[in-house]
């Protein structure tokens, strides 16, 4: 908790830091009447007002709106239309694919089944639940793919205790019952012993407190395993996470002759294999940290399964018998999720021409990664949810078993997706904000701001450019724990692309690993939604987040994994961090830091 004396100006923190931010930067535009200076004034405040949040992300975001075309920066025409970009309907188009995913448990269908297919052995049920949370968060929202396998963590881990504590205490009173028949024959034949227990019980077993404590770690590492493997499996696609498209979406602004080099097909080329090495790293911490390195216990290769795998198997395949057989919306819904896959990766390949070029006439020109998206997200409001059924024209000709209901009902049923759905799922506090990020990078290359940085950057040329991307990777990684990962990369990547014209090195060459780092929040419960969703369950603390995983931190920078790549070849409805706070914590250690943090909101 904060002093006493300070507990007033808490009490104000919000009004003193949503006016006096303004006023005190008001000499900026003053001093200096030059449309860099006025541009820097607007993005100053609107930094200050994302990282603190007094004011939503997404209204904070609509300042450009208003203030650049007050000020003479830029005009409300081209100020607009940076809200609405290619980026951003590429985005749009792929969360309603991922709701209508979302809407039918696809995800969850695909989860269970490989669950089931990788077995339920300590380490092996941790692997599985990364990879199908790091695989559906490839698709979906990090948010949305947590909150669906966090419940099914709980409850094969809850079933694993229930099963250990009625097996143990079966073994218990077993046990007493063999002393106290061993007892009743010793003292009939030794009168002189000392050591009768005479109430019939044993003493406690030293290792009972050691089995739970063993217990707790397994929890916190399955449940940990959960939201890092969604951080990290969205980065293995460019509509995985918001910070990737914040990335395209500034290449598209910055180089606008950039030959599309950021879409999805060059994109997962260079980001797959760098989540699957994240992947391993992690579940290996995940391992020495919680469950230890006893791989003959932890693998159990042939031997047969312990009640507790028996337990956890049977929620599985219960949790599967409960959807029933694959229906006709989801087979749909899968369909059209592989045809919008397939579409992203062939439209331009690289190494090859793409569908884009054969099929139409200056294709790669017109035709981009947005195109495909928003065509399959139109297909999933008219494809029905339920098999048509043909009927004859002549009712007297049709089946006599057919009743007037059946003739008088529609050919097609209701759409796979319907609107209300679509805009009670759509985070569009998102698309305001990655569009107020687009119109922040636009308003600074023409206002010069982006060139004047470049210049004051220049003396950065003496350092080596592998150093400059690590340090510039772990001030974005310290960044992203306290703020948006959308409003992080927002802030340093147009920075970042004029410090790299600066020193004469590719933008990409700093841009990636700092894309990459803004999505890498691992060390407290605000940092991003997932972390907070695991946190309220209550089995996790502050410091279990941010002392166990520093290492793994530090080691997911892994900038000299980016520099092995050819920097020229080569959603997600995130939630912002202030919605954290509305989760409900269980944790009364935690939710005091957790205030502390936020200062005491």
């Amino acid at each position: 908790m904060a002093p006493t004396c300070l507990r007033p100006l808490l009490r104000y923190r919000s009004f003193a830091i949503l006016f006096l931010t303004p006023l005190l930067l008001l000499p900026l535009p003053v001093a200096v009447p030059t449309p860099e200076a006025k541009c820097a004034y607007i993005i100053i405040i609107m930094a200050v007002y994302w990282c603190t949040e007094v004011i939503p992300l997404a209204v904070t975001s609509l300042m450009p709106v208003v203030f650049f075309p007050l000020l003479g920066v830029q005009s409300s025409k081209s100020v607009c239309l940076q809200y609405l970009n290619d980026t951003n309907m590429l985005f749009v188009g792929g969360l309603i694919v991922a709701i209508s995913v979302e809407q039918w448990n696809l995800h969850k269908r695909i989860a269970l089944r490989v669950l089931l297919i990788l077995g339920v052995k300590p380490a092996l049920l941790m692997l599985g639940f990364m990879i199908v949370t790091a695989f559906l968060s490839m698709w979906i929202s990090n948010t949305a793919t947590t909150a669906m396998m966090v419940p099914i963590v709980q409850a094969v881990l809850d079933q694993m205790d229930n099963t250990e504590y009625d097996v143990t205490m079966m073994e218990q009173a077993t046990g007493q019952t063999n002393t106290v028949i061993e007892l009743e024959e010793k003292n009939a034949s030794d009168p002189t012993s000392v050591h009768v227990i005479s109430n019939g019980q044993v003493p406690d077993d030293p290792r009972s407190s050691e089995e739970k404590k063993m217990r707790k770690r397994i929890c916190k590492g399955m449940t940990l395993c959960v939201c890092y493997a969604a951080s990290i499996g969205g980065t293995a696609t460019l509509t995985g996470t918001g910070p990737n498209m914040v990335l395209k979406g500034q290449m598209n602004q910055l180089y606008p002759n950039n030959n599309d080099i950021v879409n999805f097909a060059s994109w997962f080329g260079f980001a797959f294999p760098n989540m699957i090495l994240m992947l391993v790293l992690a579940w290996l911490w995940l391992q020495c940290s919680f469950m230890g390195l006893n791989f003959k216990k932890s693998w159990g290769c042939g031997t047969e399964r312990t009640a507790k795998e028996k337990a956890a198997y049977n929620v599985l395949k219960a949790e599967m018998k409960k959807l029933g057989p694959i229906s006709y919306a989801e087979f749909n819904v899968l369909l059209m999720f592989v045809l919008l896959v397939l579409l992203w990766f062939s439209r331009h390949p690289g190494f090859v021409k793409g569908w884009a070029t054969r099929l139409f006439p200056e294709g790669e020109k017109y035709i981009t990664d947005s195109a495909p998206a928003v065509f399959i997200a139109l297909l999933l409001f008219i494809l029905p949810a339920n098999k048509p059924k043909f009927i004859g024209w002549n009712p007297s000709m049709s089946d006599p078993e057919q009743t007037e209901e059946d003739i008088k009902k529609p050919f097609l049923s209701a759409p796979l997706l319907d609107w209300n759905v679509v805009q009670r799922k759509m985070p569009w506090s998102i698309v305001l904000l990655l569009g107020g990020g687009f119109a922040l990078a636009d308003a600074s290359a023409n206002s010069g701001l982006s060139a004047w940085l470049g210049h004051q950057m220049t003396p950065l040329g003496s350092i080596p450019p592998w150093a400059i991307a690590t340090v510039l990777s772990l001030i974005i990684a310290v960044f992203t724990e306290c703020t948006s990962n959308v409003a992080t990369a927002t802030l340093f990547l147009p920075v970042f692309s004029s410090m790299a014209a600066s020193v004469k090195i590719h933008p990409l060459y700093v841009m990636l690993p700092g894309t990459l780092s803004a999505s890498f929040a691992f060390m407290l419960p605000v940092a991003t939604p997932p972390n907070a969703i695991v946190f309220s369950y209550g089995h996790i603390r502050v410091l279990d987040m941010n002392t166990k995983l520093l290492t793994l931190f530090l080691q997911m920078l892994n900038v000299s994994n980016l520099q092995n790549h050819d920097m020229g070849c080569y959603y997600t409805g995130y939630v912002p961090a202030s919605s954290c706070i509305r989760v409900q914590t269980h944790s009364h250690e935690g939710l005091a830091v957790w205030e502390w943090l936020r200062m005491c909101e």
